[in-house]
């Protein structure tokens, strides 16, 4: 396998407010995360990263993560701590209120892959050259179109596509929503909305197919691109090559 995550600040944004990171526990487990914080006085960025360090931390100090059923334990017990540290930093903190962030992340073993999402960062499979969307967006449009309020082609552009309904911070208590997937696929992607804000998906597998590139290089093309559409927010890749050296 292998594996390469980055984030950019874009064009236009001051300072990042994301989080990323791929990790591996003592038996070579991977977990890969992407945080997309929101807040004012950089309390998005301290949000984002309060999810990945004690996430990464954690999971890399493991000998196994276990069965699935532990795995999605672990993970929803970690979650609630974090969330819980979140909401803590912004009682001792008034300047930081509104802080929280979205957590997208997958856990890969040699038995099971499963993706979890809390916001609208994303998690993607790529199988046959072709990119899979995992996760569910947590959305005010995304509730629109499953109410059939709005059609899935007139969401892209809608003025409240960013309207958040659910993100660490925000409420006592989270859940992560599991995604079982199957592992036959050659590849994972985790994103924050920054890149599947400014490219589509076809544009982003266009990149991830191109043959005379190494992984890092689609990445840091991938984000070239972002920025010369506007790059208007800051965007974070993780990815995994199943079949990589």
């Amino acid at each position: 396998m292998k594996s390469f995550y980055i984030t950019d600040s874009g064009r236009v944004r001051s300072h990042n407010e994301d989080s990323v990171t791929i990790v591996k526990n003592q038996t070579g487990e991977h977990l890969m995360m992407v945080a997309d914080g929101m807040g004012g006085h950089r309390a998005g960025e301290i949000a984002s990263s309060m999810v990945v360090t004690h996430l990464g931390s954690r999971f890399s100090k493991l000998s196994t993560i276990g069965t699935k059923f532990d795995a999605v334990n672990w993970l929803n017990e970690n979650i609630n701590t974090i969330n819980t540290n979140i909401l803590k930093y912004t009682e001792e903190n008034p300047e930081s209120t509104g802080m929280g962030t979205t957590i997208v992340l997958a856990l890969l073993t040699n038995d099971f892959l499963i993706f979890g999402n809390i916001g609208d960062s994303s998690g993607f499979v790529l199988k046959n050259g072709k990119l899979h969307k995992i996760t569910k967006d947590h959305t005010l449009v995304s509730l629109l179109v499953d109410a059939g309020e709005i059609k899935p082609e007139d969401a892209l552009n809608h003025p409240k596509k960013n309207v958040l309904m659910k993100a660490l911070g925000t409420d006592t208590k989270q859940v992560l929503d599991i995604f079982d997937v199957d592992m036959n696929v050659d590849a994972i992607l985790l994103c924050s909305d920054g890149l599947t804000n400014m490219l589509t998906k076809e544009q982003i597998e266009k990149v991830l197919n191109e043959n005379d590139l190494d992984i890092e290089d689609k990445l840091i093309k991938i984000i070239k691109k972002c920025n010369a559409r506007g790059g208007t927010d800051n965007v974070s890749i993780a990815y995994l090559l199943k079949d990589g050296d």
